[in-house]
């Protein structure tokens, strides 16, 4: 295998030199050469978007920075999934489309000079904007015909400032990432779509506590991930798998499933392991096992509306330590982000069962213990119209902090369900479900069904 390093090409690590050329340069080489290796020193290396093709290694040494230029027009209009809808948005800062056998691996740093995307979107969503005013926006909603009826997840799709994720492999097969640090996302940050054989192995993703709509990890419509000793803290979700949002996602049909997370670390953000809310083609076949999620404001967290789709199914979330979470086990179907209250939408009564009602199904939940749970000790709230079916939860501890003032209607973002003043575990619209050997510290009543 043919080995480069950066500067061959170039590349200048001295925090003011554009990389841009260089980096496409290197990369187009070793496409060329059907295969390589290129090496990045240590330093700091401003570029633009990089994109990746097959049977290629990219080494990050230790002490190399490669700091993402935050200037939109650089990032063009790119076809992808965002927010679980297939549109244009702007290009992913690290991308690889349709290719394989890539390997990215090392003890540096992908950092995304997130703050710039940040205050701009905080910018427009304080002065109201309501629609696309730049000339990308614009080209972008030319692009994305009938935007305005697309789901949202609370990114603000109706500016069509679809900022990009900081890494996304697409339609990609035998990808290999580990030991390096990704920081400071515009958007998402590790984004795998409609992937196979995905393994992500010592990962370090960190983005400020109050970094908007900056997952960690969406495994979205993947098959086969491997999610193992990683360290995750974000402004949003830390784990996440997805796969689709409504017609759109059930149109494109293609699930996540198989999927193990193992030995992983999630503080802060808003969930430690995360379903949804994107799960139009299903979720099937998910471990997660010996992780502990500190900080945040779920542990385990499962979240769909109707509307979304989709079939959740065989997940099994066991051996795992939370503290001081709002709410350690959050199944919430009537998750309210991106939508405003209507009765179809988040009414009480039964509905009929169309395409688009998603189902949640053969939960099991074992060996998890929480401690300082802010809120309540769970929350499980099913749809009247499709019960979640064959939960089972056994050896559980949890305690609550009867002292903190966090309401128990945080214990998840949901719409439409009564208020509660316990930090019980409330249990509704749930097929007889399995509760064995749980023990609940601090509430006058364990569970609350209702």
């Amino acid at each position: 295998m043919v080995k480069r390093n950066i500067s061959e090409f170039g590349g200048r690590g001295d925090g003011q030199f554009d990389n841009s050329d260089a980096f496409a340069a290197a990369f187009t080489a070793l496409k060329r050469m059907g295969n390589g290796t290129l090496h990045v020193g240590a330093g700091v290396w401003r570029t633009g978007p990089i994109e990746i093709f097959s049977n290629t290694t990219f080494i990050l040494e230790e002490d190399a920075i490669i700091s993402f230029i935050p200037d939109t027009e650089r990032y063009r209009p790119t076809l992808t999934r965002w927010e679980g809808v297939e549109c244009y948005a702007m290009k992913p800062l690290v991308f690889a489309d349709g290719q394989e056998n890539i390997v990215i691996s090392g003890k540096g740093v992908f950092d995304g000079s997130g703050d710039t995307w940040w205050t701009a979107l905080k910018e427009k969503r304080e002065r109201g904007q309501k629609s696309p005013e730049t000339d990308l926006e614009k080209e972008l909603a030319r692009l994305n015909s009938g935007y305005e009826r697309q789901p949202s997840g609370g990114g603000s799709r109706e500016m069509q400032f679809l900022r990009p994720p900081l890494m996304q492999f697409r339609h990609c097969s035998n990808i290999l990432l580990e030991d390096f640090t990704l920081e400071n996302s515009p958007f998402w940050t590790l984004h795998p779509l409609f992937c196979a054989g995905v393994t992500l192995r010592r990962l370090t993703i960190s983005n400020p506590p109050d970094a908007p709509n900056t997952d960690g990890i969406d495994i979205d419509s993947c098959y086969g991930v491997l999610v193992e000793g990683c360290e995750v803290a974000v402004g949003d979700d830390g784990i996440v798998i997805k796969s689709g949002s409504g017609e759109d996602g059930i149109k494109v049909n293609k699930p996540s499933e198989n999927i193990t997370v193992r030995h992983c670390t999630v503080r802060d953000g808003h969930g430690g392991i995360v379903i949804g809310s994107e799960t139009a083609a299903g979720i099937f076949n998910v471990i997660a096992e010996d992780c502990l999620f500190k900080g945040t404001d779920r542990g385990v967290r499962i979240k769909t509306r109707r509307g979304r789709g989709g079939e959740i199914c065989n997940l099994r979330f066991c051996r795992l330590t939370m503290e001081n979470n709002l709410c350690p086990i959050a199944i919430n179907m009537f998750y309210r982000c991106g939508a405003d209250f209507s009765e179809e939408l988040f009414g009480l009564d039964p509905v009929p069962v169309v395409s688009t009602t998603p189902s949640i199904k053969n939960i099991s939940i074992e060996h998890v213990h929480s401690f300082g749970c802010r809120a309540s000790a769970g929350f499980i709230a099913g749809l009247p119209e499709s019960p979640i079916e064959n939960l089972v939860v056994t050896d559980c501890e949890f305690s609550t902090n009867e002292g903190d003032s966090s309401s128990p209607d945080k214990s998840d973002m949901f719409l439409g369900l009564p208020s509660v003043t316990s930090k019980s575990f409330r249990v509704l619209n749930v097929k007889n479900p399995i509760f064995s050997n749980i023990r609940i510290y601090g509430p006058k009543e364990a569970f609350i069904y209702g």
